[in-house]
């Protein structure tokens, strides 16, 4: 078996040469990769194993398990990552001078690992010439994401399908979950950092929206365990409250965010005053989000709308408030760049961002959209087409 297959070896150099200028500039001359996220981007496919990249030469495979895959050219079969240094020597490769390794990726103890394999060059961050290589996609990317947008719409056309008078929001969240496996979703987020547990996705509704959650949530929940709180909680949906969903996009390795809002019977006027700033939010900056210009300046004019309609006091979050209102996406839900007022990022051709500015009604629920977008010159794209209306259930 072919760790990568004929029609991705061009794809595969494309993220190797973008690689490789990253590590030019943090002066690194090799990177090893060993995270589930970053073996995936550099080769296409999950292994046990890791990847060489030398800024000069050939990358090397090294696979511990399965020992499937042939072992021609750039696989090297392994049982432990000290063996590494002994077989880049046998391979005639010169012995590096400084190394990234993922210090943001892996645990302290597998960082100090994997630096004693060569024990006398420089180290610098690896994680960081990941994270600025994988911010931009190549086509395949993109064509990739857009087809997670067009699933995850297709189930979203069936929401209204899933709701029964008097049923909880866990047990909506389930019929939806069972849409999603249907229509494909791999039935897993990937998400980078310790503050990002996630199940398969997020119903809130009513009160239970404006309950605080620890992790790096745009919106809280109590969920039905101490030990994963966020999201629906079990409690019976009523009328009067919306319903904010949020769910699953991940069919083929990269995944779309996008998130919909329904009603259950009549809801405030507030509730749809807040829901239409969101969406006057997104062509607002659907228009600026052109390559050159500075992320953090699409959260101040968000913010500017915001303060215009008057409010601030129930923008992501009511009780616990955000401090972004959007994140890069692709292999993992929570990429670079984060769209808040501190970002040093400017905006590239072809960065893929989830822009989300929601409001919390207190014993009303959550409201606002969700779309995924593709930066291009002439503003943003989306890749998450359905309609943005409020829908009643």
């Amino acid at each position: 078996m072919k760790l990568i297959p004929d029609n991705l070896r061009a794809e595969i150099n494309l993220r190797m040469d973008s690689l490789r200028r990253h590590m030019r500039e943090e002066g690194a001359d090799a990177l090893l990769v060993a995270s589930n996220p970053n073996l995936y981007y550099t080769t296409c496919r999950f292994f046990r194993g890791y990847v060489y990249i030398p800024v000069e030469g050939n990358p090397l495979w090294f696979v511990i398990k399965p020992n499937v895959f042939d072992s021609e050219n750039d696989v090297v079969l392994i049982r432990k990552p000290e063996m590494i240094a002994t077989e880049l020597v046998r391979l005639g490769y010169k012995s590096p001078m400084a190394v990234g390794y993922e210090f943001d990726d892996l645990s302290y103890s597998d960082v100090s690992r994997l630096k004693g394999i060569f024990p006398e060059a420089k180290v610098a961050n690896g994680s960081k010439i990941l994270r600025k290589s994988r911010m931009v996609k190549t086509e395949w990317e993109i064509d990739r994401m857009k087809e997670d947008g067009i699933h995850q719409a297709e189930v979203y056309r069936r929401v209204t399908k899933c709701y029964q008078e008097d049923m909880t929001d866990l047990e909506f969240q389930i019929e939806i979950e069972r849409v999603l496996r249907r229509e494909g979703c791999l039935g897993v987020s990937r998400t980078s950092g310790n503050l990002m547990d996630i199940n398969m996705g997020s119903v809130i509704a009513g009160e239970n929206a404006d309950t605080p959650s620890p992790y790096d949530f745009t919106m809280g929940g109590a969920g039905i365990d101490p030990s994963l709180p966020g999201g629906a909680n079990g409690t019976t949906l009523k009328p009067g409250e919306t319903v904010m969903i949020d769910m699953n996009g991940s069919f083929n390795g990269y995944q779309t965010d996008m998130t919909r809002v329904w009603s259950i019977g009549e809801v405030p006027h507030i509730a749809f005053k807040a829901h239409e700033c969101s969406r006057n939010i997104l062509r607002a900056l659907e228009q600026m989000a052109k390559p050159g210009v500075a992320v953090a300046d699409l959260y101040k004019k968000a913010m500017e709308i915001v303060e215009g309609e008057e409010l601030s006091q129930y923008f992501m979050g009511h009780r616990q408030q955000a401090a972004f209102i959007g994140h890069g996406v692709g292999i993992e839900l929570n990429e670079q760049p984060v769209v808040m007022a501190r970002s040093k990022d400017i905006l590239a051709e072809n960065m893929t961002i989830a822009l989300e500015p929601k409001f919390v009604i207190p014993s009303v629920g959550a409201v606002g959209v969700e779309n995924t977008y593709r930066v291009t010159p002439s503003g943003l794209e989306s890749i998450t087409i359905f309609p943005e209306e409020i829908q009643e259930l």
